[in-house]
This record gives C-alpha cells, sequence and structure tokens, in this order.
C-alpha cells in the first residue's frame, strides 16, 4: 500500500498541522502499540500476562513534551508498557531498544529542521529502522477505531534513570580502548539539541579537553544558528580558542560535520573517506554505499582505493538498505550520515566523530592528512520552494533549462533535481570542475523552478 503518513524517516511536519497533532500522536501509539502486540514474530516472546514494551525518546523542541504524553496514552491504551528517556540522541534510542530487549523505539524529533516542525519516527528491536511491510501495518491499523483494553491490562510508563550513562559508555565502547584524546583540545557544538548533556561527556572521559556550544536549548533554539545545519559558529569557536579540532552535531545528533584547527570544514563525504580509508589499512574493505548527493569526486577517490562504490537515493534509510543488499558496512551522506555498522546498527553523530578521531590517532595525522589526494568537486545546492503536488518533473520550462544546463557543463558534471523527503522543496544541485559554471548553472536552473512554480 502506498503511504500516507510515513515518510522516508517516520512522520514529520509542521507542530499543529496534520500529521503532527496530539490526537493523531495518540492514535499512532495506538495503532503502533496493536501492531506490536499482535505480531507473531514478536508475540512468540512473552509469558502469558506480559506486555510488550517501547521506548520513548526525544530532542529538545517545546512540542516533545505534548507528543510524548499522546503517544504514552496511546500505547497505554494499546496495553503496551513505555519506558521514558526524555531528551537523548536519536541513535542512542536505536542502542538503547536494542539493549533493553524493548519491542521498539520511538524518537520525537525532526532532527535538523527548525523547532517548529517535529517528526515521530520508529526503530525495530534490533535498534535499525523499521521495514517498510511494518509500517504499512501501523498506518492500516491508523484506520481502526481506538478501544481500550481492559483496565488491567493497560500499559504502564516508567522512567530509565541511568539512560544517560548507558549511552555514553556506550559511545566510548566504540573507540579502541588502547587509544585516547589526551592532548586534544576540542570544541563540540550540540545544536541545542538532543546531545546537549552527552556529547562532551563522551569526549571528556576520552581524555579531550572539551569545551561546548549550543548546550543551552530551551525549547525553541534548537538548530539555530549552531550546529551541523549552521556550522559557522564552531568554525568561529575554534579559532577563538586555538582548539585542534571542532565537532558539530545536529538537533538529534544522528549527523556530524568538522572543522580543522585551521578553520576549514569537513562533510559528511570527506569524513566517510577518511574512515574508509583508515580501515582499509586494517583489513579490506568491501564496499561503500553513497547517495545521489555523494560529490563526484569521492567517487573517483575510492576507485583509486579499488574500493567499490554504489549510490542509493537520498536518505540514510536508503543508503542502510542498499547496505544490507550489499553485505557491506560503511555508507553515509554528504549531510553528516555516516553508517559505521562495525560500530552501531544506525547513523550516529558521536560515534561517527569517534571513528574519525581513533583515525587520526592511529595515522598519526590531522584531519587534512587522512583526506590524502581527496579534493570534492565545487557543487552548488538550492533549495527551491515546491507547492504541495506540483508536477516538476515534467515541466515544460524545467525540463528545457535542464537540457540547456547539462549542454554548458559539457559532460564536466552533473545536475540533480531531487524534492526533499521531509520538506516543501526542490533541491537543485549542480557538480562540476569549474566552479563559477557550477554556479551559474545552478542559478539559472533554479530560477526557471521558481518561474514554472509561480506560474
Amino acid at each position: 500500500m502506498g503511504r500516507k503518513y510515513f515518510g522516508t524517516d517516520g512522520v514529520r511536519g509542521r507542530v499543529g498541522e496534520s500529521p503532527i497533532t496530539p490526537d493523531f500522536a495518540m492514535r499512532l501509539g495506538y495503532a503502533t502499540g496493536r501492531v506490536l502486540a499482535a505480531h507473531d514474530t514478536e508475540r512468540r516472546h512473552f509469558k502469558a500476562g506480559e506486555r510488550p514494551a517501547v521506548l520513548i525518546g526525544k530532542d529538545t523542541r517545546v512540542s516533545g513534551y505534548m507528543l510524548e504524553a499522546a503517544l504514552e496514552a496511546g500505547f497505554a491504551a494499546a496495553g503496551v508498557d513505555v519506558c521514558l528517556v526524555g531528551p537523548m540522541p536519536t541513535p542512542a534510542i536505536a542502542y538503547l531498544t536494542r539493549a533493553l530487549r524493548l519491542q521498539t523505539g520511538i524518537v520525537i524529533s525532526a532532527s535538523h529542521n527548525p523547532y517548529y516542525d517535529n517528526g515521530i519516527k520508529f526503530f525495530s528491536a534490533r535498534g535499525t529502522k523499521l521495514p517498510d511491510e511494518l509500517e504499512s501495518e501501523i498506518e492500516a491499523a491508523l484506520d481502526e477505531p481506538l478501544v481500550c483494553v481492559p483496565s488491567a491490562a493497560l500499559g504502564r510508563a516508567r522512567r530509565i534513570d541511568d539512560a544517560d550513562g548507558r549511552y555514553i559508555e556506550f559511545c566510548k565502547s566504540t573507540f579502541p580502548f588502547e587509544l585516547d584524546l589526551r592532548g586534544l583540545k576540542i570544541v563540540v557544538d550540540c545544536a541545542n539539541g538532543a546531545a546537549y548533556h552527552i556529547a562532551p561527556h563522551v569526549f571528556h572521559e576520552l581524555g579531550a579537553e572539551v569545551s561546548s556550544i549550543g548546550t543551552e536549548p530551551n525549547g525553541l533554539n534548537i538548530n539555530h544558528e549552531v550546529g551541523a545545519t549552521a556550522p559557522e559558529a564552531l568554525r568561529q569557536a575554534v579559532l577563538a580558542q586555538g582548539a585542534d579540532i571542532g565537532i558539530a552535531l545536529d538537533g538529534d545528533a544522528d549527523r556530524v560535520l568538522m572543522v580543522d584547527a585551521e578553520g576549514n570544514l569537513y562533510d559528511g563525504d570527506q569524513l566517510l573517506f577518511a574512515v574508509v580509508r583508515s580501515r582499509q589499512r586494517r583489513g579490506a574493505v568491501a564496499g561503500v554505499v553513497g547517495t545521489l548527493m555523494s560529490n563526484l569526486a569521492l567517487e573517483h577517490a575510492f576507485a583509486a582505493l579499488k574500493i567499490p562504490f554504489v549510490r542509493a537515493a537520498v536518505g540514510d534509510r536508503y543508503v542502510m538498505e542498499m547496505l544490507g543488499q550489499k553485505g557491506w558496512l560503511y555508507g553515509g551522506e554528504n549531510s553528516g550520515h555516516i553508517l559505521c555498522l562495525d560500530r552501531h546498527s544506525t547513523g550516529d553523530g558521536i560515534v561517527s566523530a569517534l571513528q574519525v578521531l581513533s583515525a587520526m590517532r592511529e595515522e598519526g595525522g590531522d584531519l587534512r592528512q587522512l583526506l590524502g589526494s581527496l579534493t570534492l568537486y565545487p557543487q552548488k545546492l538550492i533549495n527551491v520552494a515546491l507547492s504541495k503536488g506540483f508536477p516538476w518533473r515534467d515541466n515544460a520550462l524545467i525540463k528545457s533549462v535542464q537540457g540547456e544546463v547539462e549542454r554548458d557543463l559539457n559532460g564536466r558534471g552533473r545536475v540533480l533535481l531531487r524534492a526533499s523527503g521531509t520538506e516543501p522543496l526542490l533541491r537543485v544541485m549542480i557538480e562540476g570542475e569549474d566552479a563559477l559554471v557550477v554556479n551559474q548553472a545552478a542559478e539559472k536552473l533554479a530560477a526557471a523552478v521558481r518561474q514554472a512554480v509561480s506560474s
């Protein structure tokens, strides 16, 4: 069946507008609870009288309180117990769901979006994204009436008081035991998001001198002029403090960008290459998965290392699916989602940063040296507002100008038009060898899109 509510990463939208409303969240909790309770593959684990249990975490958006309470009510009505951890990174929920042997993990977050957006996404008992068929079952159950189980069978809620410490120790365990971060001065930008009380402790406990920004969430300032979506704040802090390296997370801490001592910014493509290149020196790497947005220079660099590289659709969900099909361990997006499946079941900004830092320690160099000869080709990305349902693929003006741009690039670049999976935007991306040509081409095509949408 087609997806009515679920996108590439759960359900997401503007708070107060369908589907991000308290009544929908309660029905979603109830529907998910009903599916969990009835699912044959899960039911066989329960003894008579036992109930399924789920974990709910959130980022620091003010709307998280409302959605958390509504989800809790829905699960309770379906006879499912709820474990609450409060603000926690998305990958922490994946880890804790698996570690606590729970049936599902739920994250209330809109990741890198502004505070007035929010979303609800799910992890399986294995700490991976829910399979499509299970999401389809939940969508079907949303159409059923909400009928409480008998009072004696209602779900109960409890808080997991040691969740912070459990996850901090897990993150540290992904860093080689024989290494430490002593002598490094690190600035950590937590985006006023879910990792504000987690990330600084991880790097400090591994020996680094740590200062932090973006650690004063007020419910409204998540991702606002800080974090991976606004890395200039981190760059300035690194330069002002004379730090060795800066680490920028996004609001739910599943993506990471880094800055070196000179203020140079490194995106997900570069960080993925640094990790994989270091891993290859210690053993074979079967292959790497990127996305349609991955820089062409990254593909060429992996080819030079004789490492197979394939592209998935944009979204860490699709990178994960491709890794599963190939049986590979490493993949990522230039936005900073990096998957190291030898360390975690999902993308994790803190864990990914630790893999880069461990490569620096093992190789004995700085971040620039880890990249070797990799130099990214100029890319220009322009987001154009898109009215819902606008048929941009079939628009004559857009197709005509796209053809002109491709002729201008003359085989020395790429053109990519892609609708965002989380926002009403069309992403116009041009990549090529010449920065001036790339910028002019992107502006030309974006202008055509704007004209087409307005007319």
